[in-house]
């Protein structure tokens, strides 16, 4: 080939490259972070990576956990550090949490200031008094992967942009002698007097420091090290210890610590560092964190964001982002778009990467392990997310599912309880919400193929989970059938949830042909008829003596044997075997119309006395959205023949609970089960039972959607007359042949090919 040939064939293939890469829509740009930010969204408005380890945000106040020793609702509000509502800013985090109805983490807060130096933050109706800021709706900016607000007290730009592990701020000053920017080691979400059990210190040099903080939180083991570098050195630094007096201080004593001196260690900390600023002259921080070692934070830093600059670090992030929302490309309105990819965004948030760039992560035995082959996970609200956001995963990020199931293989093999995680983070256990669910992520991904580890292992792990007899009940289920409900106050749902679980245990004992354990587990995910009462219609809480506990209100979630709902929702929750609830209520017929009054009844005022997550934006009827355990109730009218009403009432849901405004979600988002909800049902079909390989079919709110599958082959969906009023289903193709039982199967999706919905005004019955 001649010179110029060469040189056009290169030209050509890297012209391809362009092209190829240019196929990807801009599709972040219809994010808006903002989403759920207010009311019970509990999203936060900051910048992160897909699933990344660091995700920077604001943090709008610093309410406490405790108030007169005894827990301060108003903290429930800053699960995520940021209220919409609120008027100033404290500081930027570097990591949180994404929608939960708990928290934990707000670790590092780092606030730049100008003027005299203080640090303590001040108060939301005095900020002067303080590091806070002023700072108003019309100066922020909120994208994926970046976040943009202007400090109105201090004439401060902030802006905020991340790798996986790297948080990047860049602060524009005005000209000052005086700048600052304070490192807050005290400051934390859902704080309290005594959370902070050590802070270490480590000033490199003029422009490096290292450390760690340990906490005793939501995880009671928790330590995150850090390593933080400006791209300008400071003039000056120091240090102000809260400990308060302690009796020996050794003879460290010997040294002023307060100003200029390289190492600090303590519980109480706050840091300070000195600059003289030009006008408009940026200061740029990069803050890596690692769950091992400085050096490894440090490692993390040079890695991902050394040599990068801010708009770099951003614009890499931004086609990171751009890359994971163009795996589903879909065509609908502007508000459409936005609820959709704004949804996606939230689902690729949680779990988060816990592994170091070199692999290394602390294992829940607080000793190092390795990632060998795989990218270690945490971060599993798995109450709420076996539901739709792992089998979402198994269809749009299989590979990525997968490495979450050896995450909860790792858990499961350094425990000392040896179980499957619960609720889990940073190599720690919290215990948060009832059932064994990660059994429900595990079966449901080595059905579906997404799992590369030993299946007979994670078999037997979910088997010891499930017959963990100490734990919530355990025991009592299996020798009775049910949890009596003078023994455990969410007795009910309980033995609801792991009559499910045992359900999805023996799918996967069936798929491995382990008839013995699929035996076992089947006859126990029958158990949920032990609470069933026949007279009434409803699940209702069981003595001990067998008789049903007398003092019962199908509406009350107050002392009823439920968490998070109350009979009228979980008297719904059989996903596992629909048919037999419809025949235990009296049959198709009067099983709709229980399931029309749900939909339709009134709710008295009394219903909400006793629940902090829920308002009644989150409700429809009696139907509880904007919490978990019911998410699958509207398309349980397919079983009882009635599927336009499973298609009247989801796509009534899709459009009440969820909004492109910062009070747009009708519930906690609940680390991205929301919104993964949203996804599904948008396009016209649900995981009804996670660990079938069917999905029930309802009503699809896209024109049309490319699914662009890890094998390769893209899933088409398209619809034919939708629209707001078009919300029926006339006729259903699959590849040109009719679907009529209105089931997809998850091989029909993987497989690829082309689903077309022709949707009509009228119920087609």
């Amino acid at each position: 080939m001649k010179r110029s040939g060469i040189a056009a064939f290169i030209f050509l293939l890297f012209s391809g490259f362009y092209l190829q890469a240019q196929q990807y829509e801009k599709l972040f740009l219809y994010v808006n972070p903002l989403i759920g930010t207010e009311k019970m969204g509990h999203t936060y408005p900051g910048a992160t990576a897909p699933f990344g380890a660091v995700q920077l945000s604001p943090e709008t106040d610093t309410i406490a956990y405790e108030l007169n020793g005894k827990y301060n609702g108003e903290v429930y509000k800053y699960c995520a550090g940021y209220r919409y509502e609120d008027k100033t800013i404290v500081g930027f985090s570097s990591t949180h949490f994404s929608g939960t109805g708990h928290s934990d983490l707000g670790d590092f807060l780092i606030m730049p200031t100008v003027g005299k130096l203080q640090l303590n933050p001040g108060t939301a109706s005095h900020p002067e008094n303080g590091y806070r800021s002023r700072f108003s709706h019309q100066n922020e900016t909120a994208e994926a992967g970046y976040y943009r607000v202007k400090l109105e007290d201090h004439d401060i730009l902030a802006e905020l942009t991340t790798t996986t592990r790297v948080g990047v701020h860049r602060y524009t000053f005005p000209k000052s002698d005086q700048a600052h920017i304070i490192l807050d080691l005290m400051a934390g979400i859902y704080n309290y007097d005594g959370k902070n059990i050590w802070t270490y210190i480590r000033v490199e040099n003029g422009t490096t420091v290292t450390g760690y903080r340990q906490t005793n939180g939501w995880a009671r083991t928790r330590t995150v090290y850090f390593a933080l570098k400006f791209s300008k050195p400071f003039t000056a630094y120091g240090q102000k210890n809260y400990d308060g007096k302690q009796v020996y201080n050794g003879f460290w004593r010997k040294f002023n610590q307060t100003k200029n001196f390289p190492e600090i260690a303590g519980k109480n900390l706050k840091m300070y560092f000195d600059f003289s600023t030009n006008e408009n002259e940026a200061i740029e921080v990069k803050l890596a964190i690692s769950p091992v070692s400085q050096a490894n934070a440090l490692e993390n830093l040079e890695a991902e964001a050394g040599n990068l600059s801010f708009d770099q670090v951003k614009a890499q992030t931004q086609e990171n982002w751009n890359k994971e929302l163009n795996k589903i490309v879909i065509k609908g309105s502007e508000t459409e778009k936005t609820n959709f990819y704004t949804a996606m965004y939230h689902t690729f948030i949680n779990p988060t990467v816990y592994t170091d760039v070199n692999g290394e992560y602390k294992g829940l035995d607080q000793n190092i392990h390795k990632a060998e082959g795989f990218t270690n996970y945490t971060t599993f609200s798995i109450w709420d997310t076996y539901r739709a956001l792992h089998p979402f995963f198994n269809i749009i990020q299989p590979k990525r599912n997968g490495d979450m199931v050896r995450s909860m293989m790792e858990h499961y093999n350094q425990f000392s309880m040896k179980m499957l995680p619960i609720w889990s983070h940073y190599a720690n256990d919290n215990w948060c919400m009832s059932g064994y669910h990660s059994v429900s992520v595990v079966a449901d991904a080595i059905i579906k193929g997404n799992y590369s580890g030993d299946a007979g292992e994670a078999l037997k792990a979910c088997v010891e989970t499930a017959n963990k007899r100490d734990y919530e009940g355990i025991g009592q289920y299996i020798d009775l059938g049910y949890i009596p409900a003078e023994k455990n106050g969410t007795s009910v749902s309980n033995t609801l949830e792991y009559a499910y679980d045992d359900w999805a245990i023996a799918q996967l004992a069936k798929h491995l042909g382990e008839t013995e354990i699929y035996n076992t587990f089947i006859k126990r995910s029958e158990n949920w008829k032990n609470n069933f009462d026949n007279s009434i219609g409803f699940m209702r809480p069981r003595l001990a003596d067998g008789s049903f506990k007398k003092d019962f209100n199908a509406l009350s979630t107050h002392g009823q044997g439920f968490i998070e709902g109350n009979s009228w929702n979980y008297s719904f929750f059989v996903p596992q075997n629909p048919d037999e609830l419809i025949r235990m209520m009296g049959g198709k017929k009067k099983f709709t119309s229980k399931l029309d009054e749900l939909f339709t009844m009134h709710l008295p005022d009394e219903f909400f006395a006793d629940t902090e997550d829920i308002t009644r934006e989150g409700i429809i009827g009696g139907y509880v959205h904007g919490n978990e355990p019911a998410h699958h109730v509207a398309y349980l009218y397919n079983w009882a023949g009635q599927s336009w009403k499973t298609q009247a009432q989801v796509r009534r849901i899709l459009e009440m609970q969820y909004k492109a405004a910062p009070d747009g979600l009708g519930g906690n988002d609940d680390a991205g089960q929301m919104s993964a909800w949203y996804i599904l049902s948008s396009l016209g079909f649900y995981p009804v039972a996670p660990g079938s390989e069917d999905y029930a079919i309802g009503s699809p709110a896209v024109d049309h959607a490319a699914l662009h599958l890890e094998n390769g082959k893209t899933f088409e969906i398209e619809t034919v007359n939708q629209g707001p009023k078009h919300v029926y289903v006339q006729k259903i193709l699959l590849d040109g042949k009719e679907i009529k039982n209105f089931t997809l199967k998850h091989s029909d999706i993987m497989n690829g090919g082309k689903l077309t919905f022709y949707m009509g005004a009228k119920p087609k019955k």
